[in-house]
């Protein structure tokens, strides 16, 4: 069981601004009680209609869009997302680069159709991006509004199988170094601490195939669900959790289990 006060380290923050696109590590960022992770999940692309509703938004199972658990070959496209001006950059090996303004439908219409070109026939349906209205985010979970990911589990796992699995196999925007080994798993209702910014825990993430792909090859290389059930007899790894209370956070600074 977890100890009543457990202390962690901060390793590193990241935003995901298209689902299933490339994470982007960020230095610092400013938490707000009850929204999202900032930048996470702003957009998502639509294979084929998903019946999201902009004026009802409501959570879209993830396979109605390009994710990695059906789509691996995304991981071969680099993205990086300008908060200042909304321009998203894109590069495939094969492709080469396009820059485009999410915040334009056309711009959004020139990304999908880029998109189709380096997703031709993998696809099932015409492809769209969808902005996230107001507060909603594109996220696997209707309580993803913030997910953890303890680096000691995923050592853990990596002694147990003897593979290298790089933490951002999982995704995670809050990754948190000297937790002991799976503690997040106990966190439902519990609070972690970052400097003046306040989380509770709300349920361990389960996952899924989007895991077996290599970030940085777009191969799919380990079959980390069925090592996972095998070791541990689940198939979970890290935490979504919820804002309680803002604040600023960096890396490096301690988060404490209360």
């Amino acid at each position: 069981m977890t100890s009543p006060s457990v202390s962690g380290r901060v390793a590193s923050l990241a935003r995901h601004p298209v689902k299933g696109f490339t994470p982007e590590p960020l230095e610092s960022v400013t938490l707000r009680a009850g929204a999202h992770f900032p930048g996470d999940r702003l957009y998502a692309v639509e294979d084929g209609p998903s019946g999201f509703d902009f004026d009802a938004p409501a959570h879209i199972p993830k396979m109605a869009f390009t994710v990695l658990a059906r789509l691996p070959a995304i991981a071969a496209v680099r993205t990086k997302w300008s908060e200042d001006d909304g321009v998203l950059s894109a590069w495939h090996p094969d492709f080469g680069e396009l820059k485009v303004d999410l915040e334009d439908d056309s711009g959004r219409r020139a990304f999908a159709t880029w998109l189709r070109g380096v997703l031709a026939g993998q696809v099932r349906g015409e492809l769209k991006v969808l902005a996230a209205p107001d507060a909603h985010r594109f996220m696997d979970s209707p309580k993803g509004f913030v997910s953890i990911i303890n680096l000691e589990s995923v050592r853990d796992l990596e002694a147990k199988t003897g593979r290298r699995v790089d933490p951002a196999r999982f995704r995670g925007n809050i990754m948190v170094a000297d937790w002991p080994a799976w503690s997040e798993l106990e966190l439902g209702g519990r609070e972690i601490a970052i400097r003046n910014a306040r989380l509770r825990g709300l349920k361990p993430i389960e996952r899924c195939t989007a895991t077996h792909v290599d970030p940085h090859s777009a191969k799919t290389d380990i079959d980390v669900v069925p090592l996972l059930r095998e070791h541990y007899g689940h198939v979970l790894c890290g935490l979504y959790a919820e804002v309680t209370d803002g604040g600023a956070i960096r890396t490096g600074e301690t988060a404490r289990i209360l």
